[in-house]
């Protein structure tokens, strides 16, 4: 009998000058990006969220704190390497990811193929696995003011043992 495991995951990052804006891996031409101890990968990091969270594991600071200078700058599709293989290594695989993430500028829609292409290798799975949609908060909040940008994500898991 297969087991199945859902989480979900979000993060949010303050747009600021200075930094390149880096979503799902893809560094997008923007005049601002994303403040962090990491690359500030919104996406990747709401990914890892949701597969930490089906499994109980916690969150990406419990295994990433942004107090350690070793992941200072650190690239989160590396990142979303180790947390694939803390969800291998208990004998779980991934089903499907849904993600979605909302900024007022720049348009993203153009960006996510290449998005799904770049988290599809690290995590070993066809590209129609991993769903990202990409959405406004209509001028709303602090995203809508483009004070940032967050991202939400599901995942499935499964497990035959």
């Amino acid at each position: 009998m297969t087991s199945i495991r859902i989480g979900n995951g979000y993060d949010i990052h303050q747009l600021v000058e200075g930094r390149p804006l880096i979503l799902g891996g893809v560094q997008i031409e923007h005049s601002l990006g994303l403040k962090g101890h990491s690359d500030a990968d919104v996406l990747t990091h709401a990914i890892m969220d949701a597969l930490l969270g089906a499994l109980s594991l916690g969150d990406i600071g419990h295994y990433f704190p942004p107090t350690d200078p070793k992941w200072a700058g650190a690239d989160s599709l590396k990142l979303l390497e180790q947390v694939h293989q803390l969800i291998l290594d208990r004998g779980w695989q991934i089903g499907n990811i849904d993600s979605v993430v909302v900024a007022e500028r720049p348009k993203l829609k153009p960006h996510i193929e290449a998005m799904r292409d770049r988290i599809s290798q690290v995590l070993n799975l066809s590209p129609e696995l991993i769903g990202i949609k990409a959405t406004t908060n209509e001028k709303l909040g602090p995203v809508g003011q483009e004070q940032g940008i967050c991202s939400y994500a599901v995942a499935l898991l499964t497990s035959d043992s």
